[in-house]
């Protein structure tokens, strides 16, 4: 499984970064492939390109404010491959999260 995330929070600091962390975390328990772009204070880190966006299985948006560059979801959006949740979700349960992308999706574990 390969997922990538994109988080971004009103501050751009401590959300957006905590936000990663816990997809990261999450993402290597369950032996996923994966790569998560933080837009924050600092602008862009980890950009995500299209052909990573192309070849992901589920995209988590944890965002609470509008992204730079948004359209280079646009497939994954109308295949139905994005969640959007404010990052604060995420940071407090990023197992549960993770479930329910899976059931969305009809994964067996």
């Amino acid at each position: 499984m390969k997922i990538v995330g994109v988080v971004a929070c009103t501050v751009g600091i401590a959300h957006t970064y905590m936000g990663q962390e816990a997809i990261e975390v999450e993402a290597q328990k369950r032996g996923y492939d994966y790569k998560v772009e933080t837009q924050g204070g600092m602008g862009i880190d980890n950009e995500l390109f299209d052909e990573e966006i192309e070849a992901a299985d589920y995209v988590i948006m944890a965002t609470s404010i509008g992204i730079e560059m948004p359209e280079r979801f646009d497939q994954k959006k109308e295949d139905g491959k994005v969640f959007h949740m404010d990052p604060s979700v995420v940071i407090k349960n990023a197992s549960a999260v993770f479930d329910d992308i899976e059931a969305t999706l009809n994964i067996n574990k």
